[in-house]
């Protein structure tokens, strides 16, 4: 049975001092106006106990939403939800499998849904990448459910690795989505980091700095005892330009 990528014990790596995370989040609270206005910016998380509910389906439909809103108007795709929801039977993998490269080819004339051949394709490719982990750990939601919490970045390799289309922000933002506890790597976020004293790349992508960015996280995480998601909001929030809340919604 091919079990992909596995999570690992993080590799410790020697970080120099960085910044403590209460300095940011109050930073973050008074940019944002204080603890209610804040509290208002920060993703919802799911409850361990929730997440072994989502399902194989809500998994691969989010993948896909998120694969056709990469470099696409996000409001375009979510106002046409309903109709692939139609066209894609629920977005459950064991029917789009089956489909023949003639029913692909129908879908991909579709005029209610977003006619991307590519990410069409794709549709179907992580539907059986769904379906693999699901023989594997017997649903996604289970794999997701026992990953470790401190090697995020083991769970995006994954997904970019055997998922369609999956790498950079596609990725953990359909985790995110999902109420899933995730950091994204927005710009915002990566220029935190760096102004905290992580010495990374503007555009990380090396093992190298990924590692120590999970480890920055981990480090913050048992400061705070916050959840990784609500850290990364924060941290966009400290910095950069400060957004209006319908940025950080859609």
């Amino acid at each position: 049975m091919n079990t992909g990528i596995l999570p690992q014990e993080p590799v410790h790596i020697i970080l120099k001092p960085m910044e403590k995370f209460s300095r940011i989040h109050q930073r973050a609270l008074k940019r944002k106006g204080g603890e209610k206005a804040l509290s208002a910016f920060l993703p919802k998380v799911i409850r361990p106990n929730k997440l072994k509910a989502v399902g194989d389906d809500r998994f691969l439909a989010e993948m896909s939403r998120c694969v056709f809103q990469a470099g696409f108007v996000w409001r375009v795709v979510n106002q046409k939800w309903d109709a692939f929801e139609k066209v894609f039977f629920g977005f459950e993998p064991g029917k789009i499998v089956l489909l023949s490269p003639e029913q692909i080819e129908n879908i991909g004339k579709n005029p209610a849904i977003i006619r991307n051949m590519q990410k069409i394709v794709s549709v179907q490719k992580n539907a059986q990448f769904v379906l693999d982990v699901a023989q594997e750990h017997g649903s996604f939601a289970a794999l997701v459910s026992h990953w470790p919490p401190g090697d995020h970045i083991g769970l995006y390799k994954l997904l970019k690795q055997r998922g369609c289309r999956l790498g950079g922000a596609t990725g953990p933002r359909a985790l995110r989505n999902l109420g899933i506890d995730t950091f994204m790597l927005s710009t915002d976020v990566i220029l935190c980091l760096k102004n905290a004293g992580l010495e990374i790349a503007s555009n990380p992508s090396s093992q190298k700095d990924m590692r120590a960015i999970q480890q920055a996280f981990n480090t913050w995480h048992e400061e705070s005892g916050l959840p990784y998601s609500h850290m990364s909001r924060i941290a966009s929030c400290s910095v950069g330009e400060n957004y209006d809340i319908e940025v950080f919604s859609h």
